[in-house]
């Protein structure tokens, strides 16, 4: 039940902003939640005993602004759930938000969802959140479609799918809903609270009420000498935390619902697993450990669950339970797990004619008949330079999949990293193999995608992700992530009378993809250093 207010004027959301040695950026945290005007009644800043002055930062800001108040932690929590619940507890508003102290809450974001959960009775409203990837500030939606802006939801096992979104931050929650359910978040150093504390909230049937306004900007600094545990992932315990919160967000959710429960292990298999998995460390000991961990946290998944997953998800699951240690082919396993979904050669049979992952490993690649060409994992790998302004492609058959539909014709496209419609390059046409599959030649032009990316507004260095569209004479086509040689990634240096130099950089991303860095005259140049150097800072910075 929600308590009503007289109006989304009057002060009604405590919003609780947690810090741990973030004295650069609290500031402007805590400023955007005061901005949100009267609606916002307080602000309860945790410090989580911090050592670099963010106490200081948050005491001078209090000093001039009455609904600052903060609360200092004397030892620090070890993790995000311990500072978010002494913010609940110190809260006096009926309603409550979260805000990190690296992000920001945009301007009308707590009006919106306060209107949504007075106007629908909700205990819970959620909005829009972007990640937005700093210093170039392109916005990624965060789960984007999940949710239609307007619409109620009478309760969420009507929407499985919602265990998807498991933010803490882009949501408003009653106050009081949370204390009749005892909801509060894991103590201690327990990694990845929130989604415990999502399961707890989705577990406990409110009602949700959506608004169309973005309510959340999350901002993500992959060059930060601290970077956040989402992206900390050259540790094998930062999986290990993961896995355990899935666990535990599944086991409290399976309690509630059945629906829920299967929704929120479908989604470890088609979204967490493959995430980490195609990032994956290539040491050898960091492999090993990784698959048996993996492993290990797949026992509380029956075989429903894994049935239930999309076809790449039942196939990464099925091939860790298959071995105790990881396949000599674990990159081909890697490239599975990308976006889009690639499965390099070889393409074995089992006895019975079926397709199966390796004669090593014969899992059945189970519903593939199924699967409409589009949804194919087709392989494509650049040979090399045919020359100096064209790449050689091979296209692979795919369990003989491919031959029928008549593949005819290829072409590249590139899609800029900062966001934005793809640039097409003109097809070429597919010859057959005499070894099997396709090849063709594919014009590659740097120069004049350097122009197209300076005519939308790209400046400096630009980042392009490189796909292959194939088309066939039977009208279907099939998209892939080319993975290139080694003879084609390295720096070229091009005469450009546009810029007097354009340096070019084909390069195989950490997924093993094709991609290009271009970078336009001398500032493009210097950006390109740039890249590399915080790069580089990155790769030392410790596990």
């Amino acid at each position: 039940m929600v308590r009503r207010v007289n109006s989304c004027s009057s002060p009604t959301v405590t919003v609780v902003v947690i810090a741990f040695n973030d004295a650069g950026l609290v500031g402007e945290a805590v400023s955007s939640a005061l901005a949100q005007g009267p609606v916002v009644s307080e602000v309860v800043a945790v410090n989580d005993a911090s050592t670099d002055g963010t106490g200081r930062v948050l005491d001078g800001l209090a000093a001039v602004h009455p609904r600052l108040k903060v609360v200092h932690r004397a030892e620090n929590s070890g993790g995000c759930g311990t500072p978010r619940n002494d913010g609940i507890a110190a809260a006096s508003a009926p309603y409550v938000m979260f805000l990190d102290s690296d992000d920001i809450l945009p301007p009308g974001a707590a009006d919106a969802l306060v209107r949504a959960a007075e106007e629908h009775q909700a205990p819970v409203a959620v909005g829009g959140c972007v990640r937005r990837e700093l210093p170039r500030g392109r916005d990624v939606p965060w789960v984007p479609g999940l949710y239609t802006p307007g619409e109620v939801i009478e309760q969420p096992a009507d929407r499985p799918e919602l265990v998807r979104d498991t933010l803490c931050v882009n949501k408003l929650y009653d106050r009081y809903f949370l204390d009749k359910h005892a909801i509060r978040f894991p103590d201690g150093r327990f990694i990845y609270e929130d989604f415990v504390f999502t399961a707890r909230v989705l577990a406990a049937a409110p009602r949700l009420a959506v608004v169309g306004d973005t309510v959340y900007v999350w901002h993500v600094r992959r060059s930060a000498a601290r970077v956040s545990i989402s992206l900390d992932r050259k540790d094998v315990g930062n999986w290990h935390s993961r896995v355990e919160a899935h666990h535990e967000a599944a086991r409290v959710l399976s309690e509630a619902s059945p629906e829920l429960g299967r929704a929120c292990k479908v989604k470890f298999l088609e979204y967490d697993l493959p995430i980490y998995l195609r990032e994956l460390d290539p040491d050898p000991g960091y492999r090993a450990a990784w698959w048996t961990l993996t492993r290990n946290g797949l026992d509380c998944l029956a075989e429903a669950d894994i049935a239930a997953a999309r076809p790449h998800g039942r196939w990464i699951a099925r091939l860790l339970r298959a071995g105790e240690t990881a396949p000599a082919d674990m990159d081909r396993l890697i490239r599975l797990a990308c976006e889009p979904p690639c499965l390099l050669p070889p393409y074995a049979v089992g006895a019975d004619g079926l397709p199966v992952w390796s004669e090593e490993f014969p899992v059945e690649l189970d519903g593939l008949a199924a699967l409409p060409l589009s949804a194919l994992p087709v392989a494509v790998e650049v040979d090399g330079a045919a020359r100096r302004s064209a790449i050689r492609i091979r296209v692979h058959d795919f369990y003989g999949r491919l031959a029928p539909a008549g593949p005819d014709t290829a072409r590249l496209s590139f899609l800029p990293r900062e966001g934005g419609d793809p640039v097409p390059a003109p097809p070429a046409a597919l010859r057959a193999a005499p070894d099997g599959g396709w090849v063709a030649e594919l014009p590659l032009r740097p120069r004049a995608l350097a122009r197209t990316g300076r005519r939308r507004g790209l400046r400096g260095l630009q980042v392009w992700d490189v796909r292959v569209a194939v088309s066939c004479a039977d009208g279907s086509s099939v998209n892939a992530a080319p993975r290139p040689s080694a003879g084609l990634v390295g720096r070229r240096i091009l005469p450009s009378s546009r810029y007097g130099v354009l340096l070019a950089q084909p390069y195989r991303t950490a997924a093993g993809s094709l991609a290009l860095r271009l970078a336009p005259g001398a500032a493009g140049a210097l950006d390109l250093v740039r890249n590399r150097f915080d790069r580089a800072r990155a790769g030392r910075r410790p596990g």
